[in-house]
C-alpha cells in the first residue's frame, strides 16, 4: 500500500511539473523590464544617444531592446491609411514602464532639443488609450526632427512582444484619433482661450462618459456627450462644426472597434484626465473663471440676466 501511494504521489509531482512547464506566463509576467523600442535608422551614436535619453527615467533600471522597422510600421500603422513600406525609415524611438497609475507620457528632449515636432504628449496618452494601453509610462524622443506619428508602433510592438497583443482595430482608431487631434490642434493653435490639454481632456472625458453607457452607445449620445464635453472645456465656441463633426467620427470609430469592451477603460480614461489636468493646472485652474468663461457662456449669462429682469418688472407691476 506504501508503495503505491508512493507510486501515487511521484506520478502526481510529475503532472503538475509537466502542467506548470507548458502553461505560458501569465503577460503580466513578462513586463519585469521595461522596453526601450529604437528605430531602425539609427546610426550607432544616435542609437547609443537614444538609449541614453529613454533609460534616463528608469533610475538605473535593467531593460530590453527592440528594433522598430518599415514592417513594424507597415503592420501597425498602414491599416490607419498611412503609406510606409518595409523599407520606410524609423528615427522616433520609445521606452515603455508597466505601472499601476494609468496611462503616462513625457516627451524627451534630445541633447536638449526636442524633436517631435507635432504630436505633442496628450494626444499620444489618448491614442494609446484607444489602441487598449494599460497602465504604462512612455517615454518618446527623436534624434532628427520628426512628426512623431510613428512613435507609438514601437510602443504596439513592445506590448506584442510581452504577449499583450493589441487589437489591429483599436489600434487602427487610435492613429486615426491622433492624426484628427493633431490636425485640429495645429488649426487652433495660437487662438484665445485654446490650448491642446483642453481638446485632449474633452476627448478623454468623452471616452469615461461613453463607458460608463457601454457598447451599446448611439451616435446620437456620443454627439451629446461631444457638445457637453467640448462646453466643459470651454471650447464650445472654438472648435467649429467641421472639427466638432470629426471628433464624433472618431468616439464612433472608438465605440465601434470594441475598446469599450474592456473593463479598464474607463478606469484609464479617468486617470489620462486626472494626469492632463494635472500637468496643466494653471489652464485648468482657470477654466471657470469670469475672466475666461467664452463667449458662448456670456451670451447665455445675459439672456438669463434679462429676462430675469423681465420677470422682476412683471412682479413689481402686481406689488
Amino acid at each position: 500500500m506504501r508503495k503505491l501511494f508512493l507510486f501515487l504521489a511521484i506520478l502526481i509531482t510529475a503532472v503538475a511539473g509537466a502542467l506548470l512547464l507548458s502553461t505560458p506566463a501569465h503577460a503580466a509576467d513578462n513586463w519585469s523590464q521595461p522596453i526601450v523600442t529604437l528605430g531602425t535608422s539609427l546610426t550607432d551614436s544616435q542609437k547609443s544617444g537614444t538609449i541614453s535619453t529613454l533609460t534616463a527615467p528608469l533610475n538605473g533600471a535593467s531593460y530590453n531592446t527592440i528594433t522598430v522597422t518599415g514592417d513594424t510600421l507597415v503592420k501597425y500603422l498602414n491599416p490607419s491609411g498611412s503609406s510606409f513600406t518595409s523599407s520606410s525609415g524609423v528615427w522616433s524611438s520609445a521606452a515603455v514602464q508597466k505601472t499601476s497609475s494609468g496611462i503616462n507620457v513625457q516627451i524627451l528632449p534630445y541633447n536638449g532639443k526636442n524633436n517631435i515636432t507635432q504630436i505633442t504628449a496628450d494626444q499620444y496618452k489618448n491614442a494609446a488609450l484607444t489602441a487598449g494601453v494599460t497602465d504604462a509610462n512612455i517615454y518618446v524622443t527623436s534624434a532628427v526632427p520628426i512628426d512623431g506619428s510613428g512613435a507609438l508602433a514601437g510602443v504596439y510592438a513592445a506590448f506584442a512582444q510581452n504577449g499583450d497583443a493589441l487589437n489591429q482595430k483599436q489600434v487602427t482608431a487610435a492613429q486615426n484619433e491622433m492624426s484628427t487631434l493633431n490636425d485640429i490642434n495645429q488649426a487652433n493653435k495660437g487662438k484665445d482661450g485654446y490650448s491642446d490639454a483642453q481638446l485632449n481632456n474633452a476627448v478623454a472625458g468623452a471616452k469615461e462618459e461613453m463607458a460608463q453607457k457601454g457598447t451599446s452607445i448611439s451616435t446620437g449620445d456620443i454627439t451629446t456627450i461631444v457638445n457637453n464635453q467640448l462646453n466643459k472645456n470651454n471650447l464650445g465656441t472654438i472648435i467649429n462644426n467641421n472639427q466638432k463633426q470629426q471628433i464624433i467620427n472618431i468616439l464612433v470609430e472608438i465605440r465601434n472597434s470594441g475598446a469599450l469592451n474592456s473593463s479598464s477603460f474607463k478606469e484609464q480614461a479617468s486617470k489620462v484626465m486626472n494626469d492632463i489636468q494635472s500637468n496643466a493646472k494653471g489652464i485648468f485652474d482657470k477654466l471657470n473663471t469670469q475672466e475666461n468663461r467664452n463667449l458662448l457662456q456670456k451670451v447665455l449669462d445675459a439672456i438669463g440676466q434679462f429676462f430675469q429682469n423681465v420677470w422682476n418688472q412683471i412682479v413689481n407691476l402686481f406689488k
